[in-house]
């Protein structure tokens, strides 16, 4: 059967887990972005990946519960998040860069393809700390599980970027505590298609 998912429920359930552990999520999220900033974005990749490993554990209500200090253990996949890092930004860049060549499209297609590209690649973090692949099997299993589905995974990517986006309409100011909405809402979607100690759901 075709892997999909229910974007309501899925929203639902990431508001749950966000509202039930909003400090832990939101000062770690606030923490890893002050220290991907300051490092020009080298440690954004494994910032990232302790997010996800964080937001995993709460949904599996591991014990003991997680806390802001684990986003560091997102330094056991320092190679592969960095990577991932490099190369999601090298294939927004030079996509954007391409698509704004092209007459009267260009004011539209380079954010297509960035939502587009975001959505391929959105479980491609959660398959590097969870089943810990390396990084070119984690973006392929990503790619496949959407691309098999793709506009109900591409519905969900833009209503959790909206939502977590909301933030920004504050000047900004708003965007950090907004921001974790999307990672628990790609999380949990990512929880659905693969249970934890199981293998990719099919419903």
């Amino acid at each position: 059967m075709t892997p999909t998912i229910d974007i309501g429920k899925t929203l639902t359930a990431a508001y749950n887990l966000y509202k039930d552990n909003i400090t832990t999520l939101l000062l770690a999220t606030l923490l890893g972005s002050i220290i991907g900033i300051f490092t020009l974005g080298i440690l954004a990749g494994p910032m990232l990946a302790g997010l996800a490993m964080i937001t995993l554990a709460l949904i599996d209500k591991a014990q003991p519960k997680p806390d802001i200090g684990d986003i560091f253990k997102g330094f056991n996949f320092f190679v592969p998040a960095l990577i991932y890092f490099i190369v999601y930004l090298v294939a927004l860049m030079v996509g954007n860069f391409i698509l704004g060549l092209i007459p009267l499209l260009s004011l539209f297609l380079p954010t297509l393809y960035g939502m587009a590209l975001s959505t391929f690649a959105m479980f491609t973090i959660f398959n590097v700390v969870d089943r810990k692949m390396d990084v070119v099997p984690a973006i392929q299993a990503s790619v496949d599980i959407v691309k098999a589905n793709f506009w109900i995974f591409l519905g969900l990517n833009i209503v959790a970027a909206v939502v977590g986006g909301l933030g920004a309409l504050a000047c900004g100011v708003g965007a950090i505590v907004t921001a974790p909405m999307y990672l628990t809402t790609v999380a949990i979607a990512y929880r659905e298609l693969y249970p934890a100690g199981g293998s990719a759901s099919q419903t």
